[in-house]
């Protein structure tokens, strides 16, 4: 099809020819997702890691396998008049729109959420876990990349990947530390007050922060081409963008917001605000030439001082984001990924290279600074898993490496798989070695271990 037979094809489109197939694949993944997330739970999970596993049974690596023209009828759906070529790209873009959409407001609540006094120093075992957390994952991904590139293919879309781009983000995915996911297993198991819990949650913020400010980095190199005047113009737009938000518009925009909120709960006035706020932030920083999720989450970090304005929003969007909006995320990541597709004995060595080099970069650098720090080493142990967590905010930053056309599909596949993996270890791992450590008592009285009743109990 030309390309003005295609333009006409598609001014002929009905809103409803489009909206249908969208709103059967909802349907689906929604109660899905949240039945994965469940079952999840049953076995000591986080729903997150539920969710991500939801769109992988639904993708290609699972459903197409198993039933392909169901799989076809559900994420491949004719569009009347319309040719594969065209229908695809309509519909994926039209979930993709609906998936940033929901990532704009999760970065928001990330940001708000954000709890700034971990930033102050639990001594200098924290920064050295911190530091580790950072520069041995980092140099650990520039390596793996240096073996794996002469391999990788394309990328179907941007076609050659350069090398620097791919290295830089294969650097930043190794580094990302998943504070939420980090943060609710804690809370899940009682431990956010221990020593041991603070000094991670410390280190991992500090990561967190700096991997935010080095994925704004590499997506300002990648897009300016890869000269260096370009990327500091664009890094220059950022920080002053950044600076105006905590030093002007903050202060501003709480006290505007604090008469609308009133017995823990924010006016439909203040929630217009804010939603139009974080679009703005969010179009601004698209503009300069970074992500636009880093718009809305500058906004909710310059509004997380305020804890009356945090409990009332996080209490109206928590849902509706988790809900609603996480599992149309995972599934895109889901529809992305496919499992079967690493075939080359490059790819399985590939994963498994890119799995051992997370878990040694996090947990065994962050590990093995624990315990030059002075801590035993089932404490140093406990401190290297809890910091190799992953999930969401790893599967954000490889999405944003695919859609900038630095991360080809076979690595995007092997870095699901590393998120994935790492994720799913940390609390089975944390129950295992919690026994003799000043973990044990709370995580006992957290409710989240099912304790068997003795032979005298059951008598």
């Amino acid at each position: 099809m030309d390309v003005a037979a295609a333009g006409e094809a598609l001014k002929k489109l009905s809103i409803e020819e489009i909206l249908a197939p969208l709103l059967l694949q909802l349907a689906i993944i929604i109660p899905f997702a949240r039945f994965c997330a469940l079952v999840g739970r049953r076995f000591g999970q986080p729903f997150a890691v539920g969710e991500i596993i939801a769109g992988l049974l639904l993708g290609p690596s699972c459903l197409k396998r198993i039933a392909p023209q169901v799989w076809e009828f559900l994420f491949r759906p004719e569009i009347h008049g319309l040719p594969h070529e065209l229908s695809d790209p309509v519909i994926g873009k039209s979930f993709a729109l609906l998936s940033q959409v929901g990532l704009i407001l999760l970065m928001f609540l990330v940001g708000l959420e954000f709890d700034f006094s971990h930033l102050r120093w639990n001594g200098p075992v924290a920064l050295w876990v911190s530091l580790s957390g950072i520069l041995l994952p980092f140099g650990l991904g520039l390596a793996v990349s240096a073996a794996l590139y002469s391999y990788i293919e394309p990328h179907p879309v941007h076609g050659n990947i350069p090398w620097l781009g791919f290295a830089l983000f294969m650097g930043v995915a190794m580094s990302i530390t998943a504070i939420p996911i980090l943060g609710r297993i804690m809370m899940e198991l009682n431990i956010t007050r221990t020593r041991l819990g603070a000094i991670t949650i410390t280190a991992a913020a500090v990561d967190d922060a700096t991997g935010w400010i080095l994925l704004a980095t590499v997506a300002g190199i990648v897009r300016s081409g890869f000269q260096w005047s370009g990327t500091l113009w664009m890094v220059g737009e950022t920080v002053g963008f950044a600076l105006l938000m905590a030093i002007v518009v903050g202060p501003i925009l709480r006290r505007f917001l604090r008469p609308m909120i009133s017995d823990g709960d924010i006016s439909l006035t203040g929630l217009v605000v804010l939603f139009s706020g974080m679009m703005i932030c969010s179009f601004i920083t698209g503009h300069i030439g970074i992500f636009a999720i880093f718009g809305s989450f500058i906004l909710g970090a310059v509004l997380s001082p305020e804890p009356g304005l945090r409990e009332a929003v996080s209490r109206k969007l928590r849902d509706i984001v988790t809900g609603f909006f996480l599992p149309i995320f995972f599934a895109s990541t889901g529809l992305r990924t496919d499992i079967g597709a690493l075939t080359a004995p490059w790819q399985y060595l590939g994963a498994l290279l890119v799995l051992a080099a997370a878990v040694f970069g996090k947990f065994g650098g962050c590990g093995l600074a624990a315990r030059f720090g002075g801590f035993s080493w089932r404490d140093a142990t406990i401190i290297g898993v809890m910091m190799n967590t992953r999930a969401l905010m790893e599967l954000v930053v490889i999405n944003q490496g695919f859609e900038l056309g630095v991360i080809p599909p076979s690595v995007f596949t092997m870095l699901v798989l590393m998120a994935l993996i790492t994720t799913i270890m940390t609390t089975p791992i944390l129950l295992r070695i919690m026994h003799g450590t000043e973990l044990e008592p709370y995580i006992k009285s957290s409710g989240f271990i099912r304790v068997k009743p003795t032979k005298m109990q059951l008598a």
